[in-house]
């Protein structure tokens, strides 16, 4: 494998937080704030910062609502954040399997 494969990892997605953040809601879609920081563990600072940098590349989507009079802010893979995710996952796959042949 060339050194060129590693250097095509997504740096956005590639950051262990923002790829915690991009595994939890391509599985479980329009996850909450509130939920993914539970999930993941991260303080609130932390958390919108990884997400305003996925929000600023396009991946994610963010939606703003209102539940029992309450704020509630949720989030989902755009198409593009779909792709990008897909596209990081099986170039893993390919420098993973190269590592054990």
């Amino acid at each position: 494998m060339k050194t060129e494969t590693f250097s095509q990892l997504d740096k956005v997605i590639h950051e262990k937080g923002r790829m915690a953040i991009m595994s939890c809601i391509s599985s479980h879609p329009d996850l909450s704030f509130r939920d993914l920081k539970d999930l993941l563990q991260m303080t609130d600072g932390n958390l919108s910062m990884h997400i305003r940098t996925l929000q600023q590349a396009g991946y994610l989507a963010v939606s703003k609502t209102f539940l029992e009079n309450r704020p509630h802010t949720s989030y989902r893979l755009t198409q593009q954040g779909k792709q990008a995710f897909k596209n990081y996952i099986e170039l893993l796959a390919k420098i993973v399997s190269w590592n054990q042949a």
